[in-house]
């Protein structure tokens, strides 16, 4: 069961809902994205009008933050796309660690902790490569996402065995526990800090980031929201800092200006210094 097609009015009520009531920016996503989602919550509770299901959230609090769940879009693993994340290790870390002063990443929409744990992982590595642990004193990973369930399962840090398929087992081996779910190490930990932060309506959590990661978030917004957020994203760089985006994206229009491509295949890219 599902809303019938053309329910245009239902759905802008029903969005404008989620909005209103749980401070979610619907409007700045792409329709035929939220319409899914919605769907398959909608079938879950054998619902087939919008205005019915409004009406079970407004009697069903744990049915609207599955909905929240399913609309932040927060399926990930470890090291995931693992030829991206060895793009990453042996060019973009090792331009970034060469910095003088505090390294600052970020990973915008970290999901439940996927993402910020390998990268704290490789830069851990890279400490460890160029033997200098004490620049680890002076780096932190920024992790930030819109939902509370995920972030509270970023805090914990721990991951089930499905999470390491891609990882490599020598990483998993050093950096998480042998017991499941298997624990992200106190070192990996300290490097971690996790903060709820809507990318379309808050600022970038810290200026003079020397990498953000936003891997499988943009491509969802509408077109009228994706190009501020990437001047956002450019604006929080050092020149010369990366921008890591997923495999399905790219970059468009004006954004084309701000970046340049060091890997395309990959999507990495680099602030112009303007």
């Amino acid at each position: 069961m599902m809303a019938a097609p053309f329910d245009e009015a239902g759905f802008r009520a029903l969005t404008a809902k989620i909005s209103a009531e749980r401070g979610f920016g619907a409007a700045n996503y792409k329709d035929g994205c939220l319409r899914r989602r919605i769907a398959v919550r909608m079938r879950a509770r054998g619902v087939g009008t919008y205005a019915e299901y409004r009406e079970l959230l407004d009697r069903d609090a744990a049915e609207f933050e599955q909905l929240l769940d399913a609309l932040t879009i927060n399926v990930t693993k470890l090291y995931r796309d693992a030829e991206v994340w060895e793009a990453v290790a042996a060019t973009v870390l090792p331009a970034c660690w060469a910095r003088t002063g505090p390294l600052t990443i970020w990973s915008a929409g970290c999901a439940s902790g996927e993402e910020p744990y390998t990268l704290a992982a490789l830069l851990h590595r890279q400490a460890e490569r160029t033997a200098q642990p004490e620049r680890l004193a002076d780096a932190r990973i920024l992790a930030t996402d819109i939902d509370r369930g995920s972030l509270a399962a970023a805090r914990a840090a721990t991951f089930a065995a499905h999470a390491f398929a891609e990882m490599p087992p020598a990483l998993t081996a050093r950096y998480f526990s042998a017991a499941e779910p298997r624990r992200a190490a106190d070192e990996l930990r300290a490097l971690v800090h996790v903060e709820r932060r809507d990318l379309l309506s808050d600022p970038p959590p810290a200026q003079g980031l020397a990498l953000i990661t936003c891997r499988n978030v943009v491509i969802y917004f509408d077109r009228p929201s994706q190009g501020p957020l990437l001047q956002r994203f450019h604006d929080a760089l050092v020149p010369g800092g990366y921008l890591v985006l997923g495999k399905v994206e790219t970059l468009l229009g004006e954004a084309r200006r701000l970046f340049e491509v060091v890997d395309a295949r990959n999507r990495i890219f680099r602030r112009v210094a303007a």
